[in-house]
C-alpha cells in the first residue's frame, strides 16, 4: 500500500571532486572549469598529496593525470579500487593503447587526451553529477525506511511493500518501460513519481494522464498536440503530453481505458521515438520514458480486446504489483497515524484514534485501499470532538455518536448519522458539523471538506432558505 507521506526526495550531500595534476597553469583551469559544474573541488600536484586527500575525505570523482613526478597514477587506481562510489578518470598528453588499456582495468570511468575535450568533459562531469545524487537519495530512502517507515512519498515497512521498494530501486536509474499493476487506490502514481524521482530524468518533467478520465475524442490531442484549424475548436496549435514532457517520464495510469485505435499509435511513438500532431504533417522527435498502470488483469484486458497484445509486451518491460492494503498487517496503524496527523495539522487540532476504532480498522478488508482509508478518517475526524471512536466508523455496525451541533441561524436540529439516511441527509451533517468546527468559518471548512467556496454557500442556502 502507497500513501504519500510529507519528505520529498533531496540531494544530500555536495559532490566533490580532486583533481590531480603537476602542470600548475592546467590544474587553476581545470579547477575553475569542474568548480562551474558544480563541483567543490580539491586538487594535488604529486601522488603523496593526492593520497593524503583520498584519506581526509570522500570524492565523487577523481580527475587524474597519468603521469606525476613522484609516479604513475596507474599506482594510485588500485588504491582507489576500494573506495566505492568515487569514479576516476584519467588524463594524459601521452595517449597510447596500452595505457588505456590499464586505466580501464584499474577501473577508471573514462579517458581523455590532452588537450581536454570540454564538451566531452562536461558531459562525464555531468553523469557523475547524476549518479552521485543518485546514490544520495538512495542512502536517504533507506534511513528513513529504517527511522520512520517511509519510503519517498511512500508509507509502510511491511516485507511486501519492502519487495516492491527494491524493484523502484532496481529499475529507477533505467530507461525501462514500467508496468504497475494494482487494485484502486493502493499507489500506482506514488510509484511512477517515485521511479521518476530516482531516475535521471528527475529534472523534467513528470506528467500523470489518466487515460479513463478523457474522452475518446479528445485523448489523441492531449497526447499528441494539435496544429491549428485541426478540429473544430482548435484555434491555435497545442503541444500534447509527449512534447511536454521531453526528457521526462509520462504516467499512463489505467493504461486499458485508452481507445483501442489510439493504442496503435501510441505503440508506434514507442518504437520509434517520434509523434504527429492531429492535423500536422511533420514528425517530432521525443525522449519520453513510459510509466503505465492499471486496476484489472492486464492479460485479462488483452483477452478481452481492451489492451493490444504487442502495447503490453511494450510497456511490460518491467512489471510491478502492488499489494491490497490488506496484506500490508502494520502499516495500516503507520498509514493511519500519517493520514490523521495531516487532519490534525490543517485543523490545527489534536483529536485522536481510540484503540478499539483501530481493531475494528484492522478487522476490515479495504476494498478501496488507501483512498477509502482516506475517505473514513476523513468522514471520522469531521465528526470527533476529541477521539474518533468505533461508531464513527461507517462499517462498526451501530450507529455513530456525534457530538451535539449548535443550530445554525433558523436550521432545524440536525439528525445524527445513521445507517439508512440519504446521501443528502449525510452531506448535511457533514457540512453543518465542520462549519461548527471551524466557528463558521466557511473558506476553512470548505478547504476540510474538499469542495469549492461557492459549493459550500451553495449548500448552505438551500439548507437556511438563504
Amino acid at each position: 500500500m502507497a500513501v504519500a507521506s510529507d519528505s520529498v526526495i533531496e540531494d544530500r550531500n555536495v559532490s566533490r571532486a580532486l583533481i590531480v595534476e603537476d602542470d600548475r597553469s592546467g590544474l587553476e583551469a581545470l579547477a575553475e572549469f569542474v568548480q562551474t559544474e558544480g563541483f567543490v573541488v580539491r586538487t594535488a600536484e604529486r601522488l603523496e598529496k593526492a593520497k593524503a586527500e583520498l584519506r581526509d575525505d570522500v570524492f565523487d570523482v577523481v580527475l587524474l593525470d597519468l603521469h606525476l613526478p613522484d609516479g604513475t597514477s596507474l599506482d594510485l587506481l588500485r588504491e582507489l579500487e576500494s573506495q566505492i562510489g568515487t569514479d576516476v578518470v584519467l588524463i594524459t598528453g601521452q595517449a597510447t593503447v596500452d595505457s588505456a588499456v590499464a586505466a580501464f582495468r584499474g577501473g577508471a570511468i573514462d579517458y581523455l587526451t590532452k588537450p581536454i575535450d570540454l564538451g566531452r568533459l562536461h558531459k562525464i562531469l555531468a553523469n557523475v553529477l547524476r549518479t552521485s545524487r543518485l546514490r544520495g537519495e538512495v542512502a536517504h530512502l533507506r534511513d528513513q525506511l529504517r527511522e520512520l517507515g517511509r519510503f519517498g512519498p511512500m508509507i509502510g515497512s511491511s516485507r511486501v511493500m519492502q519487495v516492491v521498494y527494491d524493484q523502484i530501486l532496481k529499475v529507477a536509474p533505467t530507461d525501462a518501460s514500467v508496468f504497475v499493476v494494482g487494485e484502486t487506490g493502493t499507489g500506482k502514481e506514488l510509484v511512477a513519481e517515485t521511479v521518476h524521482a530516482l531516475s535521471t530524468r528527475s529534472h523534467a518533467p513528470f506528467i500523470p494522464v489518466n487515460c479513463g478520465a478523457i474522452s475518446a475524442s479528445l485523448i489523441e490531442s492531449e497526447l499528441f498536440g494539435h496544429e491549428r484549424g485541426s478540429f473544430t475548436g482548435a484555434t491555435k496549435r497545442r503541444e500534447g503530453f509527449f512534447e511536454q514532457a521531453n526528457g521526462g517520464t509520462i504516467f499512463l495510469d489505467e493504461i486499458t481505458e485508452m481507445p483501442i485505435e489510439l493504442q496503435v499509435k501510441l505503440l508506434r511513438t514507442l518504437e520509434s521515438g517520434q509523434i504527429r500532431r492531429l492535423g500536422g504533417d511533420r514528425t517530432i522527435d521525443v525522449d519520453v520514458r513510459i510509466v503505465a498502470a492499471t486496476n484489472r488483469d492486464p492479460q485479462a484486458a488483452v483477452a478481452d480486446d481492451q489492451l493490444r497484445e504487442d502495447l503490453y509486451y511494450r510497456l511490460n518491460v518491467f512489471p510491478v504489483s502492488l499489494p491490497p492494503l490488506r496484506e500490508h498487517g502494520s502499516d495500516l496503524e503507520l498509514i493511519a497515524a500519517h493520514m490523521l496527523a495531516g487532519l490534525n495539522r490543517e485543523a490545527e487540532s489534536r483529536k485522536t484514534l481510540h484503540p478499539d476504532t483501530f481493531a475494528i480498522m484492522q478487522q476490515h478488508r479495504w476494498p478501496g485501499n488507501v483512498r477509502e482509508l482516506k475517505n473514513v478518517l476523513s468522514r471520522a475526524f469531521i465528526l470527533a470532538t476529541d477521539e474518533i471512536v468505533p461508531d464513527m466508523l461507517p462499517f462498526s455496525g451501530g450507529p455513530v455518536s456525534r457530538a451535539p451541533v449548535a443550530p445554525v441561524a433558523d436550521a432545524s436540529e440536525l439528525l445524527p448519522v445513521r445507517i439508512g439516511m440519504t446521501t443528502a441527509e449525510a452531506e448535511r451533517v457533514l457540512i453543518e458539523a465542520t462549519l461548527e468546527h471551524t466557528n463558521g468559518d466557511k473558506k476553512r471548512a470548505a478547504r476540510m471538506l474538499g469542495i469549492g467556496l461557492k459549493t459550500l454557500y451553495n449548500r448552505f442556502n438551500q439548507y437556511h432558505g438563504g
